[in-house]
Order: C-alpha cells, then structure tokens, then sequence
C-alpha cells in the first residue's frame, strides 16, 4: 500500500470511527466515511489484546498486502477503517483474505 492510501492524521482516523457508519463480522470491523475525493485512503486498527507487538504487526503487514490486491473492490469516494477482532490471531493468511473478502462483498450490496 502507498503512502498517500493511508489514514495518518489522527483526528481524521477518530473522526471515520465517530461517523459509526461500519459493517462487521466475527474477524473485523469496517468503518466508512463519505468523502469528495475519489481515491479511498485507509488505515487500520490492531488492539493491544490482539497479542504482543510482534503479533501485531505481522497481522497489520499481511492486512497491507490483502489491502493492496484488493483495493479495486472497496467503492470509490469513502475512507475506511479497518479493525481487526481478536478472533483473527489464530487464523492463517489464506482464511484472513478469505474473510475480509466475504465482508467487502457485504459492504459493496
């Protein structure tokens, strides 16, 4: 994922999550925010009861990846924030694309 794909101004991050537009399953959580600009930036979220850093990161550095093959399915004209759920810690890359897939298929009906 580029630079300029990321959420990295703070107020802006929170101000996505306050809207309370989102849609979710057991594995994540998808906030959205309406905007004018047609490119979608998006961030995402990994809570300390995931696991220690290490864990943490490898999950926020696979999600990237997933991200970046699939950046053509989230709409246009919308900012999203990616929670990750603490269920994801015990499921591999593959399931982790899989289902971060099937909740895209849900956002875009």
């Amino acid at each position: 994922m580029k630079k300029n794909d990321i959420v990295r101004n703070k107020i802006y991050f929170n101000e996505i999550i306050a809207s309370n537009s989102f849609i979710k399953n057991k594995y994540y959580t998808i906030y959205k925010l309406k905007k004018e600009i047609e490119k979608p930036k998006f961030g995402i979220a990994v809570g300390k009861k995931i696991g220690n850093a290490v864990q943490r990161n490898k999950l926020k550095r696979q999600l990237r990846v997933i991200l970046t093959k699939n950046k053509f399915l989230f709409p246009n004209y919308q900012d999203y924030i990616i929670m990750v759920r603490r269920t994801c810690s015990d499921l591999g890359y593959q399931d982790l694309e899989k289902k971060l897939e099937e909740l895209l298929k849900e956002l875009v009906k």
